[in-house]
């Protein structure tokens, strides 16, 4: 997840062109030349050993490392500089219905084979992981991956008490402060990671007030790394506000990229939910 105040699209699949694949049984061919609009779902291009196919990416798609720095960029993930795709001639696009601007896909698809993903919970980037491995015939890969994922969670869910849960407010952007609602993937992620939502009333990505945060007296407030850079001079500006309240950074992409990426959560959030318990 890379810039939520682009504009999000919450079209269903049959609003787009004909090329939006419906279904990814639809891609007969193994694809050649994919194009990734999509940070997290890049990297999961990489762990499904996709090298050679992947032939251009966003300027958000920082990970993995080699390929930032050496794949084609197509700009960014709501400013696809569409000539330079078409330029490219790919065989299959890689969007997803959030991250991606729809009248751009809407463009792509006029050209090219577009596959749009609309992940909101944990279970949902478990079907992208494997819909991705039939598009791309690493079936055998996906699934051995999303084995992996889930077995990983399972450690976590068994070494915690997760009924324990822990009210939280977690902040992805400032001027004006945005958090995440109930229907997003971050809040779902949040509540597999035994903490809830101060906000799951609201839906999406709405705009809040200090004010209102304080009403709802949350006991922890989560400073995410992106898609807005929160830094430690934040929660010296925060606590004040919020005196007794526990305001700590924390990884953002290991709350939000549905991909690969998900195999280091579990991990990320024992340690976070030690160093919490400890505290409060």
């Amino acid at each position: 997840m890379t810039n939520y105040c682009g504009g999000f699209f919450l079209l269903g699949i049959s609003y787009f062109y004909a090329m939006i694949l419906a279904s990814p049984h639809d891609l007969a061919y193994s694809p050649k030349k994919i194009i990734s609009l999509v940070p997290s779902q890049t990297e999961l291009l990489y762990a499904l050993g996709l090298e050679a196919e992947t032939i251009a990416i966003t300027k958000f798609c920082v990970h993995p490392k080699t390929w930032f720095q050496s794949k084609t960029r197509i700009g960014g993930t709501k400013t696809i500089n569409i000539d330079k795709v078409i330029s490219l001639r790919p065989d299959l696009i890689i969007a997803n219905k959030e991250e991606n601007v729809k009248e751009q896909v809407e463009m792509l698809a006029e050209h090219f084979p577009v596959w749009v993903s609309d992940v909101n919970t944990l279970d949902e980037a478990y079907q992208m992981v494997q819909d991705i491995g039939i598009l791309t015939k690493t079936e055998n890969i996906a699934a051995e991956l999303v084995s992996a994922i889930k077995h990983m969670f399972n450690i976590f869910i068994q070494n915690n008490n997760i009924k324990k849960r822990i009210s939280t407010a977690y902040l992805i952007w400032k001027d004006p402060y945005m958090t995440v609602g109930r229907d997003s993937f971050i809040s779902d992620l949040m509540g597999v990671a035994g903490l809830e939502n101060v906000f799951h009333e609201q839906l999406r990505y709405p705009e809040i007030t200090l004010s209102k945060l304080k009403q709802l007296n949350c006991k922890l407030v989560l400073l995410s790394s992106e898609p807005y850079p929160f830094k430690e001079k934040h929660i010296e500006e925060l606590q004040r506000e919020l005196p007794g309240v526990k305001i700590i950074l924390v990884d953002g992409e290991l709350f939000s990229w549905y991909g690969s990426r998900l195999l280091h959560s579990p991990a990320y959030f024992e340690k976070l939910r030690s160093e919490i318990e400890n505290d409060l």
